[in-house]
């Protein structure tokens, strides 16, 4: 059976930057909260489109071509393949869509890689 899943509620209960925690699942997809602040690592996701939406603050997606910038309430889809960096001035809360065995850091190994079974449930 189904939840409600209140997301200000799940934000409250962690502090780390660019780790994300599952909040839901659907479809072999996860539905994930993370704060950032400062610049991510550029990567890509040779398999699977990711999916920001911004519930608090700003943030920008570096592209190599460009920069997205989203505000509260919007939303930018990183189709498959396409090197990205998410960055923030200031804190930035996100939920994420992505399938469930999408590692965060994609195609790099770095210190903020947490493979996707190692995900916190929240």
């Amino acid at each position: 059976m189904s939840e409600v899943v209140n997301l200000a509620r799940k934000l409250a209960t962690f502090d780390e930057l660019w780790v994300p925690k599952v909040v839901a699942e659907l479809n072999g997809q996860y539905v994930k909260v993370a704060k950032f602040q400062g610049e991510y690592v550029w990567h890509s996701h040779a398999g699977e489109d990711e999916a920001f939406l911004v519930l608090a603050g700003s943030m920008r997606i570096h592209l190599r071509d460009r920069i997205v910038e989203l505000a509260q309430g919007e939303l930018f889809v990183v189709p498959r393949g396409v090197e990205h960096k998410p960055a923030a001035d200031e804190l930035c809360s996100c939920l994420l869509f992505e399938p469930s065995t999408t590692r965060n850091t994609g195609d790099v190994d770095h210190a903020y890689t947490i493979e996707a079974n190692d995900l916190e449930r929240i």
